[in-house]
């Protein structure tokens, strides 16, 4: 069966790539996609799939069933938004709205879904059970599309009994597949700091509240909170990559606002961060004649790989890739909405390789990001062996 995967793989390949291409040339931001759904749309349409569109906004949602006797219920996740970023990219496929570029992969991740809908349909009667494919939004901004589609009731109607997903991943070469038990992604929250007092001339600083001295004086204070609070085997990291304080050299504002992040693996911590966070600001600030208000946008929680469905993954990627093309993954700092999915039911998140030697593409996120196109190949055949052995285990 695995040969057989393979071979649709490499038969579907330049449809798919075209597919792929089309929505990299066509990229939304987050919860904007409506053109990028009707596409979608569009193609479960001709290959006879049905489908609801409009959750979330514009979320679609396919039903795939097979024709064997099976109640078992398994879904699979794509997520379709873009990033505001110009795309610098020289491609006949480039993006073609200004400053709006799928600089993240979901265009592939996409694309690689469709492929795999399309395989398991031309399989339907050798397979039972039903497969929801979860085209989701806004996985790049908050409160993340994952939770709206939850909370809209993707999880129901049927159930699934476990979720996966896949994303690319720059730093693995084509043809390989990187995957973590347990704990993988941490949670991610926006830190919004605004600091005010009396402004006025640099020359007269007993006559105002040195805002910028004060706002450097929290960012340093708020430091300590991860060095000589965190439990040392609790990853934690708390970050301020914005601070403005619009004065000019002789004159010091009367407001500095702090922009930052702060992630980790742990609830209770979590919550105790928030709150150490407001009092030591707060404080501070009070401490220095002024005031600090304190914004924190709860973000995604951590992504945690189910341990029975991450060991089923590995065991199905050694059997179509080999042994040798499995690599493990670090925990990462980073964050993903698909943690939501895995605080309600099973979900294994994995990494797709999408580097070679020649197109070397750098990271995603960035202007030039370029993944190489037969990482489709893997993606599509991959995700329908997964989903088949979990199905029907004893699939052969």
């Amino acid at each position: 069966m695995i040969d057989k995967i393979k071979a649709l793989s490499e038969d579907l390949y330049k449809e798919i790539r075209d597919i792929r291409r089309h929505l990299h040339k066509h990229p939304e931001l987050s919860l904007k996609e409506y053109k990028t759904a009707e596409y979608i749309c569009e193609v479960l349409k001709e290959e006879g799939i049905p489908y609801t569109s409009g959750m979330a906004q514009t979320g679609v949602v396919g039903i795939l069933e097979g024709q064997q006797p099976s109640d078992n219920v398994l879904a699979l996740r794509a997520d379709m938004d873009a990033l505001p970023i110009q795309e610098q990219n020289d491609i006949d496929f480039k993006s073609v709205y200004n400053g709006v570029m799928h600089a993240c992969g979901h265009d592939m991740h996409m694309a690689s879904l469709i492929g795999t809908a399309k395989i398991l349909h031309r399989l339907k009667n050798m397979w039972g059970g039903k497969i929801k494919l979860i085209f989701q939004p806004s996985e790049e901004s908050y409160p993340g599309g994952a939770s709206l589609l939850i909370k809209e009731g993707v999880l129901k109607n049927p159930e699934p009994r476990g979720i996966f997903g896949q994303h690319v991943a720059p730093q693995i070469e084509t043809g390989k597949v990187g995957i973590r038990n347990g704990m993988y992604m941490a949670s991610s929250d926006e830190i919004y700091l605004k600091v005010k007092g009396t402004g006025g001339h640099a020359a007269t600083p007993h006559l105002v509240n040195d805002t910028v001295l004060i706002a450097s004086h929290i960012v340093v204070a708020l430091q300590q909170i991860v060095s000589r609070n965190a439990k040392p085997w609790t990853p934690s990291v708390l970050s301020f990559g914005r601070m403005i304080a619009n004065g000019r050299m002789n004159v010091i504002p009367s407001e500095v606002t702090i922009d930052g992040t702060f992630r980790t693996f742990d609830e209770q911590w979590r919550e105790e961060v928030h709150q150490k966070i407001k009092s030591i600001a707060s404080h501070t600030a009070e401490g220095m004649g002024a005031k600090c208000e304190v914004r924190i946008e709860k973000g995604y929680p951590f992504l945690s790989n189910n341990d029975e469905l991450a060991v089923h993954f590995r065991q199905c990627a050694q059997q179509y890739l080999g042994k040798e093309n499995i690599e493990e993954l670090d925990l990462s700092m980073t964050a993903e909405d698909f943690a939501f999915y895995s605080h309600e039911i099973p979900a294994c998140f994995y990494r797709l390789g999408v580097y070679n030697s020649i197109t070397r593409t750098t990271n995603v996120h960035t202007s030039t990001f370029h993944p190489d196109e037969n990482a489709l190949k893997t993606g599509m055949g991959l995700m329908t062996w997964v989903a088949l052995k979990r199905l029907n285990p004893n699939f052969k």
